[in-house]
């Protein structure tokens, strides 16, 4: 029997991200091999529309471009998508890189200029609380080659 991986679902090209585009990656059909994968839209399950107004993170809030607080949205995807990765049994997440949601390790800086700081998003954050290994997509080889559980 295959583990479960969480993966974003903008990385298997669903059109969830912000815009209403995907981010598809390419070389996720060899984790598609190997493991069960477990699509989640944090925000979407949030329940923000795509497309949607970016956001980004500022401190432990998250603001959409427009001076939104859309944290209380955020919050509410982060605690869906763990949810459905208790349910489930996951035993890892691959998640969108520098996302307000899904980053892990880093996030643009709140100021909507393209700047990288360290730091997690929401659902990034709640799962690696609760003991789920969260790996953004750039170590999605690593992954298939020695995953960390």
């Amino acid at each position: 029997m295959k583990k479960k991986l969480l993966v974003s679902a903008c990385l298997l090209g669903r059109k969830c991200r912000y815009d209403g585009g995907g981010n598809y990656a390419p070389g996720i059909e060899a984790l598609a091999e190997r493991f069960e994968l477990v699509p989640v839209c944090p925000e979407q399950l949030g329940g923000l529309p795509t497309p949607r107004t970016p956001s980004e993170r500022v401190g432990e809030r998250v603001l959409s471009r427009d001076g939104a607080d859309v944290t209380a949205a955020f919050r509410q995807g982060a605690e869906r998508a763990l949810a459905i990765a208790q349910e489930q049994g996951v035993a890892c997440a691959l998640l969108k890189e520098r996302s307000p949601s899904c980053g892990c390790g880093a996030v643009y800086d709140g100021t909507f200029s393209g700047k990288i700081i360290p730091g997690s998003g929401v659902a990034a954050e709640l799962l690696e609380q609760n003991g789920i290994p969260v790996l953004g997509e750039s170590r999605m080889e690593e992954l298939n080659q020695n995953p960390p559980f």
